[in-house]
Formats: C-alpha cells, structure tokens, sequence
C-alpha cells in the first residue's frame, strides 16, 4: 500500500493535515469523507520510499518475506473458529495479529485492522495485500461476507489450502530421494576433478606411459575444471540470473509453464496437480453461488501456471459465446475422456459443484499413485548414470595400472 499525505477540512472548516496508507487516492478521499473530512489535496507521499533499510527486518531485506502456506492455514482455521464463536470481526483481526509469529502478516492485519475501522469490508481490506491473499481467497471471503456465512468461507478455504499443502510434500517427499542422489553425484565429481584425478595424472606423467582414451578424456575434463573453475562459476551465476529474470517477464513465464508439465516422468504429474486444484477450487466457487464465466477469472490466477491460465480463460471466452462447459473443457483439450463424462453429467442434473469435487479427488488419486511409483521410476535411470560414473573412473584410472603393472612383471 502507498501512503499520501493529504489536506482537508473537517466539519469546523477547519484546516486538517496529515498522512493515510491506502491502496489509490480514490480510498484516501473515501475515507477522510467517513471521518467528515472534505478533502482538498491528496498526494502520495515519498516517505514511503524513503523507509530506512535498517527498520527492514531480514527477510524483507532479502526478499523471502512472502507468508507460507502452513501460515494462511492457521490464519483461515482460527479466523473460521472465531467467527463461528461470534467473534466480531475486528476483533477477530486484532487477536490474530497479537497472536501471529509472521512479520509479513503481523503488518498485514494490522493494515486490514485500519481499514475495517475506516469502514471498509474485509474483503476490500484483503485485496490490498495481493502477494498475501489471492483472488481467489479475497472473492470466497466476499461472498461470505454478501450470504452472511463468513465462517463457512474460511471453513472452505482451510479446507482448500490443506488439500493443497499435502499435495505440495507429497510431492517433495518423491523428489527428495533422487535429489539427494544427483546433489550427491555432483559433489563427487567435484571432489574426485579437484583431487583424485590430478594425482593419477601426475603419477601417469612421471611414468610416462601410453594413455588410453578412458584417462585422457579424465585428465582433461580435470585440466578443464581447474583451469576454468572461475568462469564455469561465473557463467553459473550469470546463467541462473539470466533465466531469473526471463521466469519474470510474460513469455519467459509462459514458455517455462508449457515446458514443464512436458518434462518426463514429473511432467505428467504436476499438470495433473494443476488440474485436481482447478477442479477442486473451480467446484468451491461455483457452490459459493459466483457466476461461472467469473469463477473461471478467478480459477485461471490459481493454478499458478500461464499455460492453463490460457486454456482455462479460453473456457471462459467459450462459455461467454454460448459454449455449455462441457463443450469448452472438449476444446481445452485438458480433460481425459472420463473427465468429461463426469462433466457431462454435471451438467445434465445440475451439479457441477459437486462432479467437479470428484473430478478434483480423481486428479489426486491419479497424483497419489504416480508419486508412490515416481522413485521406482527414476531409481533406474541414477542407476545408471551412477554405473557410468563408475565405468569411466575404472576404465580411466585402473586400466593404466594395470598395463603398466603387467609390463613391470614382463621385465
């Protein structure tokens, strides 16, 4: 949020000066007229810009100060306790931000304690803090607040982000094991270019014997690193800045989310988690009573990924035209066969919500399954990438050995 300073007159006429953090001018001016302020100027002020680098905590400083998942959790089950316990909101707020641990946060309700006081719902209040709360959790939380059952909107999205969560450690859970693997082979090579290798290439040296093809390409590859390290690592960095920065901008983003759900084994896997939690949040909106062209905006910025945000905007804009659903998923070309005759039949009886909640379990079935397989798949292929490393040492290393100690017990 930006502050802006602004000048007015109360209802004395007399002159008022001071300083408002809100989202535009439009919701200074609202609500210094709340305050029976009539406002003269408002301008954005640069003290903002001018905050003191020390005052940042560390994580800001660094950039890691987005709230975690487990955090959203917590914030959505209490919130949803309280409110079933007749909490008033406010307070509510108030209570949570004594109560959080989160830096992040903790600034956050205190910013949405102020604008509920200023009179503005908590759905407003929400979405000033975007990088916090998505649209979808913003749109859940205003219907709430319109149908009068705000607890079962948190009800909802605890429900939803904790669906989401075991999702995400299954997932790190099946990489781990093969990660640890390829860190593991990595840090080997290091070690044995830096000081296996040139040991042997020495000793070779002084005995100057013929070389097989297996040691020289070791000896070199070995030269290579220790020549070059200092460019191999700059061109790390630059590299991995280099893709940093092309993963911001729109096409970069994009090609890499088509890409990624192309990748072998794991591909297959995450576009399938991708859509269990498209169904999954698509089938909470609809039964929230959000139209369903607006339900699929608001779906389309949850799946964090541009390449379905694409097919599933394209439902949208089919729907719009006067497609049915059904005909717009066939069109997406994201859905399997028994997909859409689920959908098919959602349609016919009037219960999309609930066919797309099944459409969602399924899509995690399907993801359970191939994580529970995923490292039997993979242990194969570090098998042998293991069995490789291992050939070209031996043959590179201890064939020379051996000639040169079957040629001493010749002589």
């Amino acid at each position: 949020m930006a502050s802006f300073k602004y000048t007015g007159r109360n209802v004395n006429g007399s002159q008022v000066k001071g300083s408002m953090d809100a989202g535009n001018t439009s919701a200074v001016a609202e609500q210094l007229l709340r305050k029976g302020i009539t406002p003269i100027s408002i301008s954005e002020s640069t003290k903002k810009q001018s905050e003191s680098f020390a005052s940042k905590d560390v994580s800001e400083i660094f950039g890691f100060s987005r709230v975690s998942l487990d955090e959203l959790i917590i914030f959505s089950r209490q919130m949803y306790a309280l409110m079933r316990s007749g909490v008033p909101i406010l307070r509510a707020i108030n209570g949570m931000e004594e109560a959080s641990n989160s830096t992040p946060l903790k600034k956050a309700l205190v910013d949405i304690a102020n604008q509920l006081q200023g009179g503005y719902t908590l759905s407003s209040a929400l979405n000033q803090h975007p990088d916090i709360f998505d649209s979808l959790f913003v749109s859940l939380i205003h219907v709430g607040e319109n149908t009068g059952q705000l607890e079962e909107s948190f009800l909802k999205l605890t429900t939803y982000l904790e669906r989401e969560q075991a999702t995400r450690k299954r997932i790190k859970t099946a990489l781990r094991y093969p990660s640890m693997v390829l860190i593991a082979l990595a840090a080997a090579l290091v070690i044995l270019n830096i000081f296996v290798i040139p040991t042997f290439a020495n000793m070779f040296a002084k005995l100057g014997a013929d070389l097989p093809l297996a040691t020289k390409f070791l000896i070199n590859s070995s030269n290579l690193f220790l020549n070059y390290w200092p460019y191999m690592l700059v061109a790390c960095i630059v590299a991995y800045y280099t893709l940093r920065k092309s993963l911001k901008t729109e096409k970069g983003r994009y090609q890499w989310d088509k890409r990624k759900i192309k990748l072998p084994i794991i591909g297959s896997i995450l576009e399938r988690s991708i859509l269990a939690r498209f169904s999954h949040s698509f089938g909470i909106i609809l039964k929230s009573g959000i139209p369903m062209t607006t339900g699929l905006s608001l779906v389309a910025d949850a799946v964090d990924n541009s390449f379905m945000e694409e097919k599933i905007i394209a439902m949208r804009q089919a729907i719009e035209s006067g497609e049915s659903l059904l005909r717009a998923a066939i069109a997406s070309t994201l859905f399997t066969p028994l997909v859409l005759q689920m959908i098919a039949v959602g349609e016919e009886t009037g219960r999309v919500d609930e066919l797309l909640k099944e459409v969602g379990d399924y899509y995690e079935r399907e993801v359970d399954y191939d994580l529970s397989t995923l490292t039997a798949r993979i242990e194969p292929l570090l098998l042998v990438g293991v069995a490789a490393m291992v050939l070209v040492l031996a043959l590179g290393i201890f064939t020379p050995m051996w000639d040169m100690a079957s040629a001493m017990q010749g002589k």
